[in-house]
């Protein structure tokens, strides 16, 4: 079992350090930040370069916690925020199935996170190591809230500085 989640942490852990280095570097055939900061403005994730940037360390960041078994419920945290912005901002108008662009995959990661928390990183981790180890419903929980509130957060500011920049928006494009 221990060896098992070893794997699994390294494996999803090691994936979201490369989605975060997409968005940081454009590594691994990702955009970067430039494209990145367009697409997050895109959806009124505003301002998108830092946004761009704050999920992207996000992820990257988590993804090195997750995979190393260090800080667990943290790192559960920071993943599951960006898949919950990202399913609110993208995903959830598209019904479930990934096929049309759907909430599926990010819903089997926090499925596995919260499995992952719930039953603990293992024995091969920092967490273990360190006689740390978080678990428990309580702890994916509070990871889960610590998520939704970043999540949610973000969205909320870029939504208030994207209604602040369309009257200037308007303003410009009117003006002779």
């Amino acid at each position: 079992m221990d060896l098992a989640r070893l794997l699994f942490r390294i494996v999803l852990g090691g994936l979201f350090v490369g989605h975060g280095t997409q968005k940081l570097f454009g590594w691994f055939g990702g955009q970067g930040p430039k494209s990145t900061a367009q697409m997050m403005e895109s959806v009124d994730l505003r301002p998108g370069r830092a946004q761009a940037l704050l999920a992207g360390a996000t992820e990257t960041g988590s993804g090195v916690l997750l995979a190393a078994g260090a800080a667990t419920p943290l790192a559960a945290a920071g993943i599951s925020g960006v898949m919950f912005t990202a399913v609110r901002k993208i995903h959830w108008k598209n019904g479930p199935w990934n096929t049309n662009g759907g909430y599926e995959y990010n819903a089997v990661i926090l499925a596995a996170l919260a499995a992952l928390v719930a039953s603990g990183p293992g024995r091969f981790s920092l967490d273990a190591a360190r006689g740390r180890i978080r678990r428990g419903t309580r702890w994916w929980l509070a990871a889960f809230g610590a998520g939704a509130v970043g999540s949610s957060v973000a969205i909320a500011l870029g939504k208030r500085r994207a209604e602040a920049e369309t009257p200037s928006e308007h303003r410009e494009q009117e003006a002779p």
